[in-house]
């Protein structure tokens, strides 16, 4: 394939599945409003689990055989990049702007990057600092706006915004991780395990928090719930997927902005939520400087295997 050119299908699949994603304030925001995030997270990954399910049956001669590298690899991406860091990105809902938290997700390839320099020895060029910087600042004003850093890191708003990169961290190096697990099994067995593994943390911990059982549930909870695991997650994360597949980084993270796009008008419509004039900037500072670093050459000093499923 050339570089700059890929199929529409690709594209198009690549745009539908993160459009899905901005639906994901939308049905979180009310569900925190009466249930403990502990619960939240927790029954969203019992949803996740039944719905794999049946791909793990069929897998399991495959799962077998997957060595002690591979299940440390995958150990990383449920527990951190699924459990821990939903369990942030839904607490973030309790404090802030729901368009900030979501935006405050586009920061996950810095992380990324950081943790494959770590990781996998990857090694970007030099004149990535001034990259960093601007998508530093572009983070700052997304998630602060005009305020000043006395101001900004005081009270909700500045839980909110670290809980959200903390999930945003966690997430990333989830996909440094899963790099390193798809050398050993097939996207779909490690996003079926990614659940499935989450599942028994995720029970001690909300066991721990009181919160196994939810309460004042209504059934539009029950409805945004499964919404919430179907939608922007299993058939998103499926959808996106197969459109990267035949979609080079560098095309597909123009696509990539149907998920603020959509999250933007779903979060209006149905939350009320907006954000100023400077935290867009900020956004579109963030954005043009992720939409750079898939142009950095990077030095890779070991094979990292196939693109993160996770």
């Amino acid at each position: 394939m050339l570089p700059g050119v890929a199929p529409l299908t690709g594209v198009a699949l690549v745009a539908a599945g993160a459009a899905m994603w901005g639906s994901d304030g939308a049905l979180r925001a009310p569900l925190v409003s009466h249930w403990s995030p502990w619960t939240i997270v927790l029954y969203e990954h019992i949803i996740l689990t039944v719905l794999v399910a049946p791909r793990l049956v069929r897998g399991a001669a495959a799962i077998a055989r997957i060595p002690r590298r591979g299940w440390l690899a995958v150990l990383g991406v449920a527990w951190g990049g699924s459990a821990l860091a939903t369990l942030a990105f839904t607490f973030a809902f309790q404090y802030g702007n729901p368009d900030v938290v979501i935006l405050l997700q586009k920061t996950q390839p810095l992380w990324a990057l950081a943790a494959a320099a770590l990781a996998l020895g990857e090694r970007p060029r030099a004149w990535l600092v001034p990259v960093a910087a601007a998508a530093l600042a572009g983070t700052y004003l997304l998630s602060f706006g005009a305020l000043a850093p006395a101001h900004a890191f005081a009270g909700a708003q500045g839980r909110a915004a670290l809980l959200a990169l903390v999930a945003a961290a966690l997430w990333g190096s989830a996909t440094v991780l899963g790099r390193s697990a798809l050398t050993h099994m097939e996207p779909d067995v490690l996003t079926g395990l990614r659940f499935a593994c989450a599942l028994p943390l995720l029970a001690v911990i909300a066991a721990t928090q009181g919160a196994l059982v939810p309460s004042a549930v209504t059934a539009a909870d029950w409805v945004r719930l499964v919404l919430l695991a179907v939608i922007s997650g299993l058939v998103g994360m499926m959808l996106y997927y197969r459109g990267l597949r035949r979609t080079p980084a560098s095309i597909a993270t123009f696509a990539e902005l149907a998920f603020p796009a959509s999250a933007l008008v779903i979060n209006y419509l149905v939350l009320g939520a907006t954000i100023d004039a400077v935290q867009l900037i900020g956004f579109f500072v963030l954005w043009g400087t992720i939409a750079l670093l898939h142009w950095v050459p990077v030095r890779v000093s070991a094979p990292c295997g196939a693109p993160d499923a996770a």
